[in-house]
């Protein structure tokens, strides 16, 4: 994991960035989303959290399966939204397809996402690659 940045204060702009290119990134991008939203103030319902830190595992695993093998993650909040923003250098859209149900092979990651976020954006850039931006109510 490297440019994580955590704010010390509750003044300052929450925002906190990771950048991964390895499994193992996946792991620091749920663990700065715990420890994002554990020094929010005022504190987000632990559901919330919870949610978080579930998209967050899934926009990072996406990226790093079909977006190009590394991403960027970046948490910002305000007074009444939480976003998680990943970018990867793939400009192919995310899309559903369906869940395996006897096998290993996933399916139900993208469409959970959906499901669990507030507002959901797709945008192109940086570069040729693309930003899935996931929004939270606070």
């Amino acid at each position: 994991m490297s440019d994580t940045m955590i704010p010390s204060t509750s003044t300052a702009p929450a925002r906190t960035v990771v950048r991964g290119a390895s499994t193992d990134s996946i792991h620091w991008a749920r663990k700065a989303a715990r420890t994002f939203t554990d020094r929010l103030s005022p504190a987000p319902d632990p559901d919330l959290a919870d949610t978080l830190v579930l998209v967050v595992s899934e926009l990072a695993t996406n990226a790093l399966r079909h977006g190009g093998g590394r991403f960027i993650l970046r948490l910002s909040a305000g007074p009444g939204t939480v976003t998680a923003a990943v970018s990867d250098p793939s400009p192919a859209r995310p899309r559903g397809r369906t869940p395996d149900l006897d096998g290993a092979t996933g399916g139900f990651g993208w469409h959970m996402v959906n499901r669990l976020t507030q507002a959901l954006t797709i945008t192109p850039g940086p570069g040729a690659g693309k930003t899935v931006c996931a929004q939270f109510a606070r």
